[in-house]
């Protein structure tokens, strides 16, 4: 499936901001399963800096800094991308979670060094016996690590309602596991959290999810949002998906942006500002497939 995204993200300030530097993060990724076939990216004011790096992470960060007075500033990426039909691994056929982990205690072996570090804390994912004795309950006995990673995703599904209004996007983990209320990036931030506590390696991914709209009414523009999973690694097969919030293992629906350990190595757009004062937000993303999207296409600028 090939797909037009649309991502605008807007600040409006109350008072003048006379400089801002950002880094955007909203290039998806080329994956086994995915491939970027045009992207652009427009920033209004027109930076008077701006840079395209690959981050630590492999992914795609667009670095920019706006040095004119200013009440707003928009950005707007428009990428398209296939997503070739996935095929997920047999869960059953996955080694022991109990092997698995013990790959990964110190010291590791050269060929474990990547995932070894997604083991670790992270600066919005705690470790803790509490999460620990949480992720327990799935993986009884020696249990193939994929049949227990998707009980788990199955339970956060069960035991957290998802509540758009319960957090924002600095509620630590510990507030959600009290109140079991969350939206996707609390979820995926859980489920690592739980993952790590038994030294499992396990990463966090953010992106695009298609959806549908309900039966017999038009699909809204710009009525998506960005989405936010889960990776545990897995030898001899490598990251592995996993959705939370709708209990699924991510297919050709799911668009891959950024991954990291947590949602501050991949937040779509960060920055600091002089100035300003109080500030809305306001972000639209729109996910179509791209037959039904017949204007302009992207050009293939900031590669």
């Amino acid at each position: 499936m090939t797909y037009r995204i649309v991502h605008r993200t807007s600040y409006q300030y109350a008072e003048l901001v006379s400089v801002s530097h950002h880094a955007a993060r909203v290039k998806p990724r080329n994956t086994a399963n995915q491939q970027r076939e045009e992207f652009s990216l427009s920033i209004t004011p027109t930076p008077a800096v701006r840079k395209m790096r690959t981050d630590y992470f492999e992914n795609r960060v667009c670095f920019f800094s706006i040095q004119e007075l200013h009440h707003e500033f928009e950005l707007e990426a428009v990428s398209r991308v296939t997503v070739a039909p996935v095929t997920p691994p047999a869960p059953s056929l996955s080694p022991d979670w109990q092997e698995v982990g013990d790959l990964f205690r110190d010291p590791v072996s050269p060929e474990v060094v990547e995932p070894y570090q997604f083991c670790f804390d992270s600066p919005m994912v705690r470790t803790s016996p509490v999460f620990a004795d949480y992720a327990r309950a799935s993986f009884p006995g020696d249990i193939p690590l994929l049949v227990g990673v998707k009980d788990l995703n199955r339970r956060i599904f069960t035991d957290f309602k998802y509540d758009p209004v319960a957090t924002t996007v600095t509620t630590p983990i510990e507030e959600v596991w009290e109140t079991r209320r969350g939206v996707c990036q609390d979820f995926a931030h859980l489920a690592i959290a739980s993952l790590r506590s038994l030294g499992v390696p396990s990463r966090y991914i953010s992106g695009y999810l298609r959806t549908h709209p309900p039966a017999g009414q038009p699909r809204r523009i710009g009525a998506d949002a960005s989405h936010a999973w889960f990776a545990v690694y897995c030898p001899s097969i490598g990251w592995v998906d996993f959705d939370p919030t709708n209990n699924l293992m991510p297919g050709e629906e799911h668009i891959t942006v950024a991954c990291g350990r947590d949602f501050s190595d991949v937040s779509p757009v960060s920055g600091i500002i002089t100035g300003g004062g109080s500030h809305t937000v306001r972000v639209s993303v729109d996910v179509a497939p791209a037959e039904e999207e017949p204007g302009a296409k992207p050009s293939p600028a900031d590669d």
